[in-house]
């Protein structure tokens, strides 16, 4: 047994695992003792949760694949309707509800990025129409001007730039990932961290408990305390079946002083540097942004700290005067997530509207290629008007199973005349989109169901800034160490495509 499989077991997590093994199977148990003891009665409950559970699953905004996948699991009687109960829909408390309309108080747009946005008007119409659908979207979401944004095409470069921003930190740092783990990377930035808290600096952290349940003791976050650093779980769990558990924070964030934020695919952990390796090469990307546009970053870290901890932060505080860059173009960094919190598919459809203003070439890396049927006809689309379309994925993966899935998918997309690329020298992280050179987006946000419907995500989006340049040199580079992808490249067997079918009709519920 691996290392980080014991450590699992053996902590509160396995023994969270545990408990809620054991309410499940009391539950199975008391269903199977009423079947004996009450037989009609048990029929009659039985088929009533059943057509309560359809009713509600029917009268459910949300895509109609996945309202078909729940429809057919919850035909398979009391086990059904329980999965739809643990993982199928998030019901908020009244506490809660009251916590979301004040979360939506607190969101505002500034003068500035209107007039930014409505320049657009004139002068693009394409550009000015994805960005107005994201700012609907969104209401942390603005645009910005006057920021310089720095792309990162390895965990290398960004981590080494990011500890030099943190030792000129004076004012606040705020950290928020999905995975942090102890080594070279994370341990040369808490001691900066833990020199600026001892300096008065005041230092927030969330991670997600889940993601760092295998990287991280249990009780880390005391130790933190202890280091001056304030830091909490994101969605903690506890030994209780809910469907929370399936919204986790995926996010990557760090702001400095509110005036520098980074986002990207890197965790904070040795792979994502190379310093170790675990699926050969690991290829990851980041972005840098300086100026007023670290604002929005500021907010989208504080909202799902308000979202976590249930406080709310005086966010005037920490919305500083920034001091402006020289840097053409426009940034928009914009936060996705689950609902209640947002109310339709963010990251989804800013791809979907970038691949459908497409005129030249559309280029996307991505680690999972789990898509539902309208991103994958718009992604079809875009090759058959003559776009040069290309999608990056691992060669090397860090889940097999996500492999076969994701290269299930491949027929489809290459007999509409997408071109498709396995990064060769290992496992490719990056979670970036570049078009026509004029549009990019950086962040966390994977090409699957979890990233674009379950999951806390973020990027930002990049219009004629002088990044773009070094995102599309990256890419560049990709190719050249990728392989091409064709008809006869890969043959998967009988089985495989089995499990691939299987998985696919059942990835809304993964």
């Amino acid at each position: 047994m691996g290392t980080r499989k014991f450590r699992l077991l053996m902590s509160k997590y396995g023994f969270s695992i545990a408990i809620i093994l054991i309410e499940l199977f009391v539950i199975f148990g008391i269903i199977l003792y009423m079947s004996q003891i009450a037989p009609l009665v048990w029929v009659s409950l039985v088929f009533l949760v059943s057509v309560a559970t359809v009713i509600a699953i029917v009268n459910r905004s949300m895509s109609p694949e996945s309202k078909v996948t729940w429809l057919i699991v919850t035909f398979v009687p009391v086990f059904g309707p329980l999965l739809y109960l643990m993982f199928g829909e998030r019901r908020l408390s009244k506490k809660e509800l009251k916590q979301l309309q004040e979360l939506n108080s607190i969101a505002f747009h500034e003068n500035n990025g209107r007039q930014l946005h409505l320049q657009l008007q004139e002068t693009d119409k394409s550009a000015y129409g994805i960005i107005n659908a994201l700012l609907h979207m969104d209401s942390n979401a603005e645009v910005y001007d006057q920021t310089d944004s720095q792309f990162f095409a390895s965990g290398e470069e960004m981590w080494q730039q990011m500890l030099k921003d943190l030792k000129r930190a004076e004012k606040f740092i705020f950290l928020e990932y999905y995975i942090v783990e102890e080594g070279l990377m994370w341990d040369s930035m808490l001691e900066i961290l833990e020199e600026k808290a001892a300096q008065g600096v005041e230092v927030k952290m969330i991670y997600d408990d889940i993601g760092c349940m295998v990287t991280l003791p249990g009780d880390y976050t005391v130790y933190l305390r202890s280091k001056g650093i304030d830091a909490h779980k994101f969605n903690k769990v506890i030994p209780r079946m809910t469907v929370a558990y399936n919204n986790r924070d995926h996010r990557k964030i760090l702001v400095i002083d509110g005036q520098i934020s980074y986002t990207g695919g890197i965790n904070l952990a040795d792979e994502y540097i190379n310093h170790i390796e675990r699926f050969g090469h690991w290829k990851d990307s980041g972005i840098r942004i300086d100026g007023p546009a670290t604002q929005a970053f500021t907010r989208l870290f504080l909202m799902n700290w308000y979202i976590n901890r249930g406080e709310i932060s005086d966010f005037d505080q920490y919305h500083l005067e920034n001091q402006t860059r020289s840097g053409s173009g426009l940034c928009i960094p914009y936060g996705s997530g689950p609902k209640p919190i947002y109310q339709m598919k963010v990251g989804k459809i800013v791809y979907q509207n970038l691949i459908n203003q497409a005129e030249d070439f559309v280029y996307i890396t991505t680690p999972y290629l789990i898509i539902d049927y309208d991103l994958t006809e718009d992604i079809k689309n875009a090759a058959m008007r003559g776009v040069d379309v290309r999608i990056v994925t691992p060669h090397i993966p860090d889940k097999k199973l996500i492999q076969l899935v994701t290269r299930g998918a491949y027929p489809d997309l290459l007999s509409a005349g997408v071109r498709i690329f396995e990064y060769t020298p290992g496992f490719i992280h990056s979670k970036q989109m570049i078009v026509d050179d004029r549009f990019a987006a950086v962040g966390t946000i994977n090409l699957d169901y979890r990233s674009l419907v379950h999951h806390y995500e973020n990027a930002v989006l990049l219009y004629k800034t002088e990044s773009i340049a070094d995102i599309r040199k990256d890419f560049e580079e990709i190719f050249e160490q990728s392989q091409e992808i064709f008809s006869d490249t890969i043959n998967p067997t009988w089985y495989q495509m089995m499990i691939k079918e299987v998985t696919q009709l059942f990835a809304p519920m993964l």
